[in-house]
């Protein structure tokens, strides 16, 4: 039987793209195959700007979870308890991390069983199982994208490396397109690239992480 291992899961309100404002649980899978999470490793990653911890199964709600019905009543359990939830069809944003090192067939039917929508937030660099209602892709410069359809494309905004600019990626099959400004110390400068850049080219929306203005997990 498969072992899940979950950093963390939690009922919020998602704070970034096109679900903005809607209440969800996050589901944060560990690990990554962009880099390993720990700071002595950082210049050496494919991502080097990751500002999430996805190392271990330590955080809030997190552990390991043998099967994906464990996991699934775990999710719903979340949902179930929190005020915010009654009456409303669940929904969960599978992050991390990089989720689709681990989320699959058997944990979506899970899910969908105990009556969740389901989101997944990826890299991109591995394909998205069938079943999934709602694809956002986040490409990183240097990473293999084999995803390249979906509901959301959010790229992290300004990355140097040619391979990840706006215009390599406005043809693909999105239904959304996002800049996100970079989370670092030129924060100020950031924000004001990304939304120049989508004044200029409307295709683009700018995203901005709503959640850390507000004080939400």
């Amino acid at each position: 039987m498969k072992t899940y291992s979950v950093k963390e899961a939690y009922v919020t309100l998602q704070g970034e793209g096109a679900q903005t404002g809607r209440a969800a649980v996050f589901l944060r899978f560990a690990g990554c195959n962009l880099w390993t999470g720990l700071e002595r490793d950082r210049t050496k990653a494919v991502c080097q700007f990751c500002d999430t911890d996805f190392v271990g199964t330590d955080g809030e709600n997190g552990g390991k979870f043998s099967g994906a019905e464990a996991l699934a009543d775990h999710v719903a359990a979340l949902w179930a308890r929190d005020d915010r939830a009654q009456g409303v069809p669940g929904y969960v944003v599978c992050t991390g991390g990089e989720p689709l090192l681990q989320l699959d067939a058997p944990l979506i039917d899970a899910l969908k069983q105990r009556g969740f929508e389901i989101g997944v937030e990826t890299n991109g660099t591995v394909r998205a199982p069938e079943g999934l209602d709602w694809v956002c892709v986040s490409p990183k410069a240097n990473a293999g994208l084999v995803q390249t359809e979906g509901d959301e494309l959010k790229l992290v905004y300004p990355q140097a490396e040619p391979e990840a600019q706006p215009e390599r990626f406005e043809m693909l099959q999105f239904r959304h397109f996002f800049l996100q400004p970079k989370d670092d110390n030129r924060q100020a400068d950031n924000i004001a690239a990304a939304a120049a850049y989508c004044m200029k080219h409307p295709k683009w929306r700018l995203s901005l992480q709503t959640h850390k203005l507000i004080g939400l997990p």
